[in-house]
């Protein structure tokens, strides 16, 4: 194989591999492979509807494979990439859509290219931009990649939508208005070349005609007495590339299936004999356009080396790092797949650590519980209607029993005191709560954002269960801890509040002219068990409950941060890492079953990768050859 051969073969094995990996030459796929699909020459057939189009690919081929029939019948693009293999080897065709089905029999093709047409577009007249992908493998074809469109019209026949024009020209001018596209314009030598309409596109697309090829078909259909020698010697319309001419077969050699290398000898022996175009003969026939085209493409390409390494280059380095980010494949021995499991737990614990500390948001809802919920919490405490004046008085006398108090309320103190203090449950173990809710959407937001973890559902699951599970361990450790605290607050109560309040007044005492004692009324003793005294009793109690709410708004966070906080950033995997060292390494595969889209995506990225390495190599061995 010749360094042009080859050159030109990498291309169509590039553009192949395109093709198979997602991107399809229309404007899908994956956005690098577009880059390189419209990075690389491609040629499009265009012309007016019975041209002849299909008559020059078939020639080309060497192969009769395309649909046939009056009107409209390339109903959506053909892109057809020729790759020549060693003599004697079997030709065959292969789809894109059906991708391990080899076709040797070329009426089978030719029937599938309409079938799949059909899919997409109905059995109708309609057209779609959706290209169908087809690949022939032979030894007597030069390495191209074709794409044939549909044929332009000038008017809407039955069954087309009104806008057919328009939709037809429209789809024509995504391919060729491309810089990389070579533009083979079709026109029948048997109509006058001003009308063609491949021309006229080819014109405005292609102003300098440096992408343009110009074909004229149907050679021997010219009235007697006439030729086309002022388009082929470029006087009628002259284009950069020189002109070529096209005999297509006869519409009898079609009707009995003649031989396609017998249509070749006879279009060979048509120029060599003819009087008009004998002297054009080496320059004629679609063997020659196959070889013309091929050696255009190769030059090309070479011109285009130097943008298509760099853009391979930059794929590489793309896909290199998506892979990275994705992370390999799990290996499958159990001591690799524990190591790897043990070291997405480290991962997940840095993030989960780099919340509660600062480095990421989150932790700060924790001081919020504190800073807010728990002051805002206290304040709400219902201490009025525990304290109100009926509600003293009914709890000191209810303390009083039969007997009541001489000097102040002892046990009426103490009940009232400890009834206020139970309210303080509530906001602690509330707080406990609330902490606990901030830590466990945490473990579920460091789960989501440790890269490393998002290939594996399954861990995913499994590691949020047992640091759930720790969570709420460390949740029930918290609230014995609070609770402890509000009971110690009511089993001893601080004696030296009470020693500094104003004591009751004494009752001052008189002595009478008999020298007798006797207690002289006061105020004070007027107000024995009157309201003023239960008011200073409910007052009093207020103040040592105010003490002691000042004092667990301090010691509740600290009690939430030891039990709660920094157990969890000790200790919160330790349960899941006990229960990981019992599995066996069928388990722990299943803990490693990654997401079938990550898979999919991964093999895709690696298959591109190899690909584009592939491409590089080659391209440097082949691209300075000459």
């Amino acid at each position: 194989m010749t360094t042009m051969e080859s050159l030109i073969g990498l291309v169509n094995r590039i553009q192949r591999a395109c093709t198979v990996l997602g991107d399809y030459g229309g404007g899908t796929g994956d956005n690098a492979f577009n880059s390189l699909w419209e990075a690389l020459p491609t040629v499009a057939v265009v012309g007016g509807q019975s041209s002849g189009k299909s008559s020059v690919l078939e020639s080309i081929v060497g192969r009769d494979f395309l649909p046939r029939g009056s009107g409209i019948v390339t109903r959506r693009p053909l892109v057809l990439q020729l790759h020549k293999t060693e003599e004697a080897t079997e030709e065959y065709a292969e789809f894109l859509h059906l991708p391990k089905r080899q076709f040797t029999d070329f009426a089978l093709v030719r029937k599938e290219i309409q079938d799949e047409t059909d899919r997409i577009t109905g059995k109708s007249k309609q057209i779609s931009p959706v290209p169908i992908h087809l690949s022939i493998f032979s030894p007597n074809v030069v390495n191209l990649t074709l794409v044939d469109l549909p044929g332009l019209t000038k008017v809407a026949v039955e069954g087309q939508p009104e806008t057919i024009v328009e939709d037809i020209e429209s789809m024509v001018r995504t391919y060729v208005d491309k810089p990389n596209c070579i533009i083979l314009a079709i026109s029948p030598a048997n109509q006058d070349i001003a009308t063609s309409d491949a021309i006229k596109l080819a014109k405005e697309v292609d102003p300098t005609g440096e992408r343009t090829f110009g074909v004229l078909t149907k050679l021997d259909l010219m009235d007697k007495g006439t030729n086309a020698l002022d388009v082929l010697e470029g006087r009628s319309y002259r284009l950069q590339h020189p002109w070529v001419g096209i005999v297509n077969r006869s519409q009898a050699d079609i009707n009995r299936n003649a031989d396609m290398m017998l249509a070749r000898r006879k279009e060979r022996d048509y120029f060599d004999t003819s009087p008009d175009y004998g002297h054009l003969a080496s320059k004629m026939g679609s063997e020659y356009l196959a070889k013309l085209l091929s050696k255009h493409l190769e030059s090309v390409i070479r011109s285009r080396i130097p943008s298509i390494l760099s853009l391979i280059n930059k794929s590489i380095d793309e896909l290199e790092r998506e892979l990275d980010k994705m992370g390999r494949p799990v290996a499958v021995d159990a001591g690799a797949q524990l190591y790897t499991i043990l070291e997405m737990c480290r991962a997940f614990d840095k993030v989960f650590k780099e919340h509660l500390d600062g480095g990421r948001p989150g932790g700060d809802r924790i001081y919020g519980v504190f800073d807010n919920q728990l002051p805002a919490a206290l304040k709400k405490l219902p201490f009025d209607r525990h304290l109100s004046l009926q509600s003293v008085k009914r709890i000191v006398s209810e303390a009083d029993g039969y007997q009541p108090h001489l000097i102040a309320p002892e046990q009426g103190y103490r009940r009232l005191i400890e009834g206020a203090l139970g309210y303080f449950r509530g906001p602690a173990e509330a707080s406990v709560d609330a902490v606990h809710f901030v830590l466990k959407e945490l473990v579920r937001k460091s789960i989501a954002e440790t890269q490393e973890l998002k290939r594996f559902p399954s861990l995913q699951a499994e590691l949020a269960a047992a640091a759930n599970t720790s969570l709420k361990k460390f949740r029930e450790e918290s609230k014995k801890s609070v609770i402890r605290l509000v009971e110690m607050e009511s089993a001893y109560l601080t004696a030296e509040f009470f020693r500094k309040l104003p004591q009751e007044m004494e009752r001052p005492v008189i002595t009478n002219s008999k020298n007798q004692t006797a207690s002289s009324p006061s105020p004070a003793t007027q107000d024995q068990y009157g309201e003023g005294h239960f008011r200073r009793i409910a007052s009093n109690v207020s103040a040592y409950v105010s003490m002691v709410s000042d004092t667990l708004r301090n010691t509740i966070p600290k009690a939430c941060v030891y039990c709660q906080v920094r157990q969890a950033k000790l200790a919160l995997l330790n349960y899941f890492y006990s229960q990981i060292s019992k599995r066996e390494g069928k388990q722990l595969g299943e803990l490693l079953d990654e997401d079938p889209a990550l898979m999919g995506r991964r093999l895709e990225c690696a298959q591109r990768l190899e690909l584009y390495k592939k491409a590089r190599d080659e391209i440097d061995a082949v691209a300075w050859v000459r």
